[in-house]
């Protein structure tokens, strides 16, 4: 395996570090082509959520790539600003942590069905640029399947929580219940249309929607009777709202403190919420500091999250086993498929000698009958197929062991293979 990730989320680093790092979707394609022409990276995969930035690469030959240096020229940043918060993953760890992240086990909120999602949809955008090809794409695909089977045999997504739900939950608890509440989704995303359903089916009076492309703020409106609204009308009537749910992906702040201010002396000083799940933020922190504004970024939905914890834990010990299984199971195929060109790539070799020196003694020999040259193969092949035994056997043990690389790689010493590999490297590359 030549697997590498890199990455930070909601639990190495604070919302105000991944928003810096965060990808629009639009951006994604050009952030997965130029990944793939950075130095000894063959295949590469981003991931950017509100939760987390991953990048998962499949390096050139078996050597290293250095992602951190990935990270810091993309994003312009220096690499001390970014260490303390970044975990990196090699071979077998990093196939772990992409099972892991699939399956709903390293979110922030345990068997939220968002991610899995979000995992398709950075494959789907990598692949389509020629990002994602052989191995990878083996890996992720296995990922999808393990995610499906941790889905199917344990309980740990039994209640459907999701970011969007826990700050219906939050808004819930600010206000007791939601009846009659008034409510103002910016931004017309999946997540919005999460937050909207449960929000309706918590009793709010009236959903308005505002969205830049305002056909999509239209259909999403249709769906829950509310109201669309201009993105450019946005600051004239947000202060209509009680709650405010904000995910957009703007680069910057699109509420500050000045909206802020002017949204209170409107509503005369009525109370207003912002749950703010966006990243980068919606919501500048300046606005929790107005006597009257309560803002709660991705962040704070931690709080809300713990009193899931418990009931989950139990169904996430079982699906921790099936993801330590379901790796054995994938470092065994792949260990497998390690050692299919050296024992074709011997049988070659072997099979040359045996031809060159038939060829070499035939003009010593003279004309043979074919019962003669039945005979002379026979002979020969047996001499072969009785040398190439023992190398092969050991190749097929050592397949599904750690020690795989280690036999490959005296096989292909003892029998001077190094350059065939290298050319059937190459030819892979080329693909």
């Amino acid at each position: 395996m030549r697997f590498q990730l890199i990455g930070l989320n909601h639990n190495t680093a604070p919302v105000e570090v991944r928003e810096r790092l965060a990808i629009p979707e639009s951006r994604l394609p050009e952030a997965c082509k130029k990944l793939t022409e950075f130095p000894g990276i063959d295949e590469g995969l981003i991931l950017s959520t509100c939760n987390r930035v991953e990048i998962l690469a499949n390096t050139k030959n078996g050597a290293g790539a250095n992602l951190r240096a990935f990270l810091k020229s993309y994003f312009q940043l220096d690499s001390s600003e970014l260490d303390k918060h970044l975990y990196e993953y090699h071979e077998q760890e990093a196939v772990r942590h992409v099972f892991r992240v699939a399956s709903s086990l390293d979110s922030m909120v345990v068997g939220e069905p968002q991610i899995l999602g979000q995992v398709k949809e950075a494959y789907a955008t990598a692949r389509a640029v020629g990002a994602v090809r052989a191995q990878l794409d083996q890996l992720v695909t296995r990922a999808f399947a393990v995610a499906k089977r941790v889905r199917s045999e344990t309980a740990v997504g039994s209640s459907s929580v999701s970011i969007a739900s826990v700050a219906v939950d939050l808004a819930k608890k600010i206000f007791g219940n939601l009846a009659g509440k008034l409510v103002f989704l910016v931004g017309a995303g999946k997540m919005s249309e999460l937050a909207a359903r449960h929000l309706m089916a918590h009793g709010c009076a009236s959903i308005f929607v505002a969205n830049r492309t305002y056909e999509r703020a239209v259909s999403l409106a249709y769906k829950f009777k509310g109201q669309a609204i201009h993105f450019e009308d946005l600051y004239n009537t947000c202060d209509r709202a009680d709650i405010v749910i904000t995910s957009t992906g703007a680069p910057h702040a699109i509420f500050r403190r000045e909206h802020g201010e002017v949204f209170l002396n409107r509503r005369k000083n009525r109370p207003m919420f912002f749950i703010d799940i966006a990243v980068p933020r919606d919501v500048d922190a300046a606005m929790n500091k107005l006597d009257g504004i309560f803002v709660y970024d991705i962040d704070d939905l931690q709080q809300a999250v713990a009193s899931h914890v418990a009931d989950r834990r139990k169904e996430a010990e079982r699906a921790e086993a099936i993801v330590a299984l379901e790796v054995d199971r994938f470092q065994a195929r792949l260990q497998t498929l390690d050692v299919v060109p050296t024992i074709v790539s011997l049988q070659d070799h072997l099979e040359t000698i045996r031809q060159a020196e038939i060829d070499r003694v035939r003009g010593r020999l003279g004309p043979l009958s074919p019962e003669q040259e039945l005979a002379v193969e026979a002979l020969t092949r047996g001499i072969v197929n009785k040398i190439m035994h023992t190398p092969i056997s050991a190749l097929k043990s050592a397949a599904r062991e750690p020690e795989a690389t280690t036999v490959i790689d005296l096989v292909r010493r003892l029998f001077n293979l190094q350059e065939k590999r290298a050319a059937k490297s190459g030819s892979g590359d080329a693909d």
